[in-house]
């Protein structure tokens, strides 16, 4: 497995990611991680839906709590069509755990703790600690990377503003192509 250093720090420290480097454009790889009951759930399975993919360490640090709850907030004003997943190494119950106890209700916890699927497609599992780097990818309905963040140092949240409006920009793209189908349609 291809490793790559220089991306990601720990309070300044650097670390090892384990995984191949993707870019926008890209088809985004599937995965298998565990839903909070232990069953398997297969990305592939929200083709058709524009995801956001946050990658967290762990919940139940103070960065990932605030960053998840944050994209919980996000996710209740973006509507059926955006679906938001966040990652750990997590385990399943405490996911589950920590969801009820923050009421966190938006967004789908998947836990990449059995394989590091998750963590090796996308490039962001952290060798020396084998957990995930805070990372957010946005795949449109296509199954297509338009736009990727690696956070450069583990303690800092990733920039919002930057992900929601990829995330515009995606659904702008996806309007313009369908009004550009329906014009064509009417000659």
């Amino acid at each position: 497995m291809k490793e790559r250093t220089g991306i990601i720090t720990m309070k300044g420290n650097p670390l090892t990611l384990i995984g191949n480097e993707l870019k926008v454009g890209d088809v985004a790889p599937d995965f298998v991680a565990l839903n909070n009951d232990l069953s398997p759930i297969k990305f592939s399975s929200f083709r058709g839906k524009i995801c956001i993919l946050s990658s967290v360490p762990s919940l139940d640090t103070p960065v990932c709590d605030m960053e998840t709850r944050r994209f919980n907030e996000e996710a209740g004003r973006l509507g059926a069509d955006v679906v938001i997943l966040t990652i750990s190494m997590d385990l399943p119950f405490a996911q589950k755990r920590w969801c009820a106890a923050t009421g966190t209700d938006k967004i789908q916890t998947l836990s990449d703790h059995r394989d590091a699927s998750f963590g090796t497609s996308y490039g962001v599992l952290i060798k020396e600690l084998r957990l995930l780097a805070r990372a957010v990818f946005l795949v449109d309905r296509k199954g297509t990377l338009q736009y990727i963040q690696i956070v450069k140092e583990m303690t800092s949240e990733p920039d919002y503003e930057a992900v929601l409006n990829a995330l515009k920009n995606c659904i702008h793209s996806i309007l313009n192509n369908f009004l550009r189908r329906e014009e064509m349609s009417t000659l």
